[in-house]
């Protein structure tokens, strides 16, 4: 009955841990499995197979590829990682009783908490986005193999010597945790200088294998030993990455030295300090790991993803963004609601590049600047864009949005072979596949394509003459679209805040008679600024070109302006032109 009751406390542990973990992929950082899903381009081939297999690590690759592509349901997405931190801190406890089996021969089962430490760092190391899943995988597949270490010394020998190099091609330079164990199982196992011999070969042959490998890849060595497909970034990676593998390779002898009194016995106190302590450690250091302003760029670009303008606006409003890429998506969900003109300043701005932003040659910044171009109707500059995105990749891998966006791109313009051959790829994925087949009906049918809600709106809009694109004159290309077609409310929306945000009131003027000649569109951001122009010039405003209710609030203005430009009073008008233009923080 007893030992029941331990067993009880043991999975009520893990699966308690594990319902954190599924809840904390799927209702709090649910938007990071877009993230990772987007940037990877996953397809069901044989040469995509052959093409994995033929780098160290690149099975682990493909089946942790296989499964982030089921991230495009969030659901999916967190059970995936559920199951995968479970994993690891099973196995981990197995281990433990594996090597004190080995060891001295009894099971150290008081220390049960202890087999989470290597679950729960993981969890802090992935608050780094650039942590691919193959790191888990490989994880998996390594500690699975270090569970399977035999007994025998004759299937000692020929594990290691086969094992080791078979290992490395399939989950890379991982495998050095496994000889890092090995050799540990040499040193408590062995009889007499045997032991040192035995512990410093297995060492050497995994080494070896990484430096035979170099023969055969051609990738630096400093790359084969760090694993080639673990982290996004090439240049550095972070010490926890060495640091996670390093602790499932001795934990279990750790555990084995533990104080020899509990060795046996269920000690009710000693459980709970350890689930305290390892629960105090998650509480303390994974909310730290994740950090707050990086995400929430990552929820920003799933939702303009997504098209959720409602959300974008809602979380806006909830926090005010005030980072380039935040300020950028909500003035997007703005335009695309048709309320940019009425709550530009409701939000904080920091000048036309949270309109359209420069070039950065960034992956995830040059996304969001193609979806703004894309819908503004400036297709060719979106697909350039969208190239320029991928190829910013640093792991030189594809983007399975980026050939969507690629595809879409095309068939607007017409040229359909080269869109042809972006479905082509998506056809060979699990989930863009039916997309893929819908979309390649529409190829050469151009009354389809005329007719469809958003490829036949962008065909009328866009600009299909040749011009030099100039990020010095954004606004002038936004004129070009609105001139192209006066129902391109988005370009209109544009063309008039640009100057706005530059605090450029007589750009603003010239573009809004422009404008007014063809169509009637004066929201209260565009009356607020031609009331102020007619002000700085001491001039009426002409009747019925501003409403009475702005002239009074600009006359309020005023009134407290002149008490002195830090009077808190101003405040009050802090969602207004006339505050964003005079105020010293805000003006460009």
């Amino acid at each position: 009955m007893k030992r029941y009751g331990q067993q009880c406390f043991q999975w009520g542990l893990t699966l308690l841990f594990g319902l954190a973990v599924f809840l904390f992929w799927r209702l709090r950082y649910p938007f990071v499995l877009s993230y990772q899903e987007q940037f990877q381009l996953f397809l069901d081939s044989k040469a995509y197979f052959s093409e994995a297999l033929a780098v160290p690590g690149g099975l682990a690759r493909y089946i942790a590829e296989w499964l982030v592509q089921l991230y495009i349901s969030f659901t999916a997405g967190a059970m995936v990682l559920t199951v995968a931190f479970i994993l690891i801190q099973q196995i981990s406890w197995r281990l433990i009783c594996k090597v004190c089996r080995f060891v001295d021969g009894e099971s150290q089962q008081v220390y049960y908490p202890s087999s989470f430490l290597p679950a729960v760092l993981l969890w802090v190391l992935m608050g780094d986005e650039s942590v691919l899943f193959a790191y888990v995988v490989s994880l998996v597949l390594c500690l699975l193999a270090m569970l399977a270490w035999p007994r025998k010394a004759v299937a000692q020998a020929v594990f290691s010597v086969v094992t080791i190099p078979l290992l490395y091609w399939v989950a890379g330079s991982m495998v050095l945790m496994v000889a890092v164990f090995v050799a540990l199982v040499f040193i408590f196992t062995a009889k007499g200088f045997r032991r040192g011999i035995l512990a410093v070969l297995i060492l050497l042959w995994a080494v070896t294998c990484i430096l035979l490998s170099s023969l055969f890849v051609h990738y630096p060595l400093d790359r084969l030993f760090a694993g080639i497909c673990y982290y996004r970034l090439l240049a550095v990676q972070p010490f926890m990455m060495l640091f996670v593998p390093l602790l499932c390779a001795v934990l279990p002898f750790i555990v084995c030295f533990l104080p020899s009194v509990a060795k046996g016995k269920w000690n009710l106190a000693l459980v709970s300090l350890q689930t305290v302590a390892v629960a105090s450690l998650a509480l303390l250091t994974i909310p730290h790991a994740y950090e707050l302003r990086k995400y929430e760029l990552m929820e920003y670009d799933h939702l303009v993803r997504t098209k959720q303008w409602d959300a974008i606006l809602k979380k806006a409003e909830n926090k005010h963004p005030d980072l380039p890429m935040s300020v950028c998506a909500t003035n997007l969900a703005l335009a695309m609601k048709g309320q940019l003109g009425d709550r530009v300043f409701d939000f904080y701005q920091h000048g036309s590049e949270g309109l359209l932003p420069n070039f950065q040659r960034h992956f995830t910044a040059d996304q969001l600047a193609g979806e703004i171009n894309f819908y503004l109707g400036l297709v060719n500059t979106s697909q350039r864009l969208a190239m320029e995105s991928m190829e910013a990749l640093p792991d030189q891998r594809k983007s399975v949005r980026v050939v969507k966006r690629l595809a879409e791109t095309n068939l607007i313009n017409g040229h359909y072979e080269v869109a042809c051959k972006y479905l082509l790829l998506l056809k060979q994925t699990l989930f863009y596949k039916r997309w893929a087949e819908q979309t390649e009906s529409l190829l050469g049918n151009e009354e389809k394509i005329n007719a469809h809600p958003v490829y036949g709106w962008l065909r009328k809009i866009r600009l299909d003459e040749d011009f030099l694109y100039s990020e010095e004159e954004k606004d002038k290309i936004c004129g070009q679209l609105f001139l192209k077609n006066k129902d391109n409310m988005m370009a209109v929306q544009y063309l008039l805040m640009i100057p706005l945000l530059d605090g450029d009131i007589n750009r603003f003027m010239q573009y809004e008679q422009v404008v007014s000649e063809k169509i009637n569109y004066r929201p209260r951001a565009v009356q607020e600024a031609i009331a102020f122009a007619y002000m700085q010039t001491n001039r009426p405003v002409p009747q019925g070109v501003v409403s009475q209710a702005v002239l009074q609030n600009l006359q309020g203005f005023v009134r407290v302006y002149q008490q002195g430009p830090q009077s808190p009073a101003l405040e009050s008008y802090k969602n207004s032109v006339w505050y964003y233009l005079t105020s010293n923080t805000t003006k460009q």
